[in-house]
């Protein structure tokens, strides 16, 4: 005979919309508990994939599925099952459907999924030759266009997805591959107004700096957008006269010289601090200065 939580999870196909509707809602109040998720994860491989398969629902049923996948895949051993259930093609498939109500928790979940060494691979499609990184260029893309003041920020978490894969050296290679052109537009957002993507670049370009021993050249071809985005966090709101700024490179200088807010955000302090120690250091050895 079924157990309740079974009966509950074959629901979750049901024909019915208001049946379907009623158990997502009852799923996505156990993944809120820790006594609730370990009673769902015995039931896991069937329960993501039913939930897999509502998003692309209308927003009543996706909204809570996604919202279920965020919350169980903070648990590494479902989020690992996720991954080979192959989650990530089924999430940037429904991620690009115009009309997807959903984006944003896709992109959270993403994040959730990219904090495994396989969530990476995934993501990065290392396995695959023609595909590799393509994934990654969409999602900077996306990143990197205006919000639609409509639809809030849903790409905005894309921050948190480039700071994870770019622990990686497989994801610091796609990013720092001049062709594609990646960190310039990244690197660019810096200027957004938004605290979780001005985290979400430093952290990034902290972490691509890791590789400036065999990547400077790479790196210092963004320098008209790179040093204004590593020095102004450190720089304060002084306004610099043009004899401070006679000696640097003028689109640092342009920056210096005119009114702007500090940056007081400590995490967004200390990555450009690591960053500028890491390619200063770099460019010493480089020069044979002792």
């Amino acid at each position: 005979m079924a157990t309740e939580l079974e009966e509950l999870i074959d629901f979750l196909s049901s024909p019915s919309p208001p049946v379907k509707r009623a158990a997502v809602d009852i799923v996505r109040g156990l993944t809120g508990s820790e006594d609730g998720m370990q009673s769902l994860a015995k039931y896991s491989k069937i329960l993501l994939t039913k939930l897999s398969h509502l998003l692309g629902d209308p927003k009543e049923v996706s909204e809570p599925a996604a919202e279920s996948l965020i919350n169980l895949s903070q648990n590494s051993d479902l989020a690992g099952e996720m991954i080979s259930l192959r989650l990530f093609n089924t999430a940037m498939e429904i991620l690009y459907k115009p009309e997807s109500p959903i984006k944003r928790l896709l992109v959270m979940l993403l994040v959730n999924l990219t904090q495994l060494d396989a969530g990476i691979s995934s993501l990065l499609q290392i396995e695959d030759e023609k595909m590799h990184g393509l994934y990654v260029m969409k999602l900077v893309r996306s990143f990197c266009r205006t919000p639609d003041e409509r639809q809030g920020d849903p790409f905005e978490h894309v921050g948190s997805i480039l700071i994870n894969i770019s622990k990686k050296e497989a994801g610091r290679e796609v990013l720092l591959d001049p062709k594609r052109g990646l960190l310039k537009q990244i690197i660019m957002q810096f200027d957004s107004p938004s605290l979780l993507r001005k985290r979400g670049v430093a952290g990034a370009i902290r972490n691509c700096c890791f590789d400036a021993e065999t990547k400077l050249p790479n790196l210092l071809l963004t320098s008209e957008f790179l040093w204004p985005a590593l020095l102004l966090p450190v720089a304060g709101n002084k306004i610099y006269s043009q004899e401070d700024t006679s000696k640097m490179p003028s689109e640092l200088a342009s920056a210096l010289s005119i009114e702007r807010e500090s940056i007081t955000d400590t995490e967004v302090r200390v990555h450009a601090i690591e960053a500028i120690y890491l390619i200063v250091l770099q460019l010493v050895e480089s020069s044979g200065i002792e």
